[in-house]
């Protein structure tokens, strides 16, 4: 199933971010590669990130938020857990 994902941040999360960023790139260039990562982006908000978007393809809902529980910008405190919205889509497809 694809989804949207709408992460915010954490007040004052840059930090925390930084401190993560590269075991989260890690990650999604990972997720990028087996497709469950379709396309990615910052919100932002005044010229200030306050969170991502993502499209992700993921089998099934349990995959998706297992992905979550273990994403670093999820356990690294930087997306606010009670302020992620995820959205079931079907995106046009690519051909």
């Amino acid at each position: 199933m694809q989804y949207l994902i709408i992460a915010y941040d954490y007040e004052d999360a840059l930090e925390k971010r930084m401190e993560c960023r590269s075991a989260h790139l890690e990650g999604a260039k990972k997720l990028m590669s087996s497709g469950n990562i379709i396309n990615a982006g910052a919100l932002i908000e005044e010229d200030k990130m306050i969170g991502s978007t993502l499209y992700v393809d993921f089998e099934s809902d349990d995959a998706l938020d297992q992905w979550l529980e273990n994403e670093p910008y999820v356990t690294g405190k930087v997306w606010d857990l009670e302020k992620i919205q995820i959205v079931p889509i079907k995106l046009l497809p690519k051909d």
